[in-house]
């Protein structure tokens, strides 16, 4: 007799159970679970905590979620129906600009986000994360790139890492109590001064002071901007001259042929995926330590998920300055 299957570990692969109180849901559950990472991070957030503030006991909540990890998947969900991609076929450029910079919106208002889509476990199998993964690859296959799925692992690399550190260093500030001008004067000397010996970076903490202190704001805004153009830069390259050929060849690979000129090699299994797997395992390009440490202002008391250790390290100068 074969031995039985372990069920598969997220909250999308099963059932969902039907609600023991009538003012208690899933979609309740996760509202305040959101709110409560929003003020104070991961760590704060418990099942006990969470039953607390709905007013329901943690066995109630484990009817409708059955672990934190399961809350975390259903939390990213959430947030990722905020997040905009303009309809395919119009510019390209502006549409990607348009869509990169709501997920970096998004990641602002919710800082435990970005850190946090590594570590969601199967999160994109979510329909908010689904449908944000078919506009996108309807996004860039209209465009005409060759390889999709690729260029929107480009993209989301790059706005996912800059929204990390972004909202790791403004979890720092919001810890500080200070406004981000106020921290930045108060921290520049510092960085200045353990800067004074490495003349380039000594220039670049200097130019940095200069202009952070007037609108650190608009100084984060551009600096994203400004990688986000070399990034858009590089995939135009990949854009073959002719966008007709380029779609024929995409609709070739999706029927499993090749269309006619078409001589590049066949990519070998490992690279032929699909869009939703490979489109939103978003937080497989944060790999290292720092990955999971931008979370909410408050240090929390040590929870069932992520660092233990009271959140991010404070940034030895804000990252707008270069």
């Amino acid at each position: 007799m074969a031995a039985k299957a372990n069920p598969v570990p997220s909250v999308w692969a099963r059932e969902q159970s039907a609600p023991d109180q009538p003012a208690l849901s899933r979609a309740a559950i996760v509202r305040e679970a959101v709110v409560m990472l929003d003020a104070d991070g991961i760590e704060a957030l418990s099942m006990r905590k969470l039953g607390a503030r709905l007013n329901a006991g943690a066995t109630s909540l484990y009817r409708h979620v059955a672990t934190k990890d399961e809350l975390m998947e259903l939390a990213v969900d959430e947030v990722a129906g905020e997040m905009a991609v303009p309809p395919a076929g119009g510019p390209w450029r502006a549409a990607a600009t348009e869509a990169a910079g709501s997920f970096r919106a998004t990641a602002l208002r919710h800082p435990w986000l970005s850190s946090t889509l590594g570590q969601a476990g199967l999160a994109y199998l979510g329909p908010n994360l689904m449908s944000y993964s078919e506009r996108l690859a309807a996004l860039f296959t209209a465009a005409g790139f060759p390889e999709p799925s690729r260029a929107i692992d480009t993209l989301l690399s790059y706005v996912i890492g800059m929204s990390t550190t972004e909202a790791a260093w403004l979890t720092t500030v919001a810890r500080s109590g200070e406004t981000e001008a106020g921290f930045i004067a108060r921290l520049m000397p510092a960085a200045q001064q353990a800067a004074a010996d490495h003349d380039h970076l000594a220039a670049a903490y200097d130019e940095a002071a200069a202009h952070a202190a007037v609108d650190p704001v608009a100084l984060r805004d551009a600096k994203f901007a400004y990688g986000l153009d070399v990034v858009l830069d590089g995939l135009e390259m990949r854009l073959p001259a002719d966008p007709a050929p380029a779609a024929t060849a995409g609709a070739a690979r999706r029927c499993g042929t090749r269309a006619r000129g078409d001589r590049r090699p066949r990519p070998d299994a490992g690279a032929r995926r699909e869009f939703g797997v490979d489109v939103l395992q978003l937080g497989r390009v944060l790999a290292g330590p720092e990955a999971g440490r931008a979370h909410g202002p408050g240090q929390g008391e040590g929870g069932e998920h992520g660092r233990r250790d009271g959140g991010p390290r404070p940034a030895a100068s804000p990252p707008a300055s270069g």
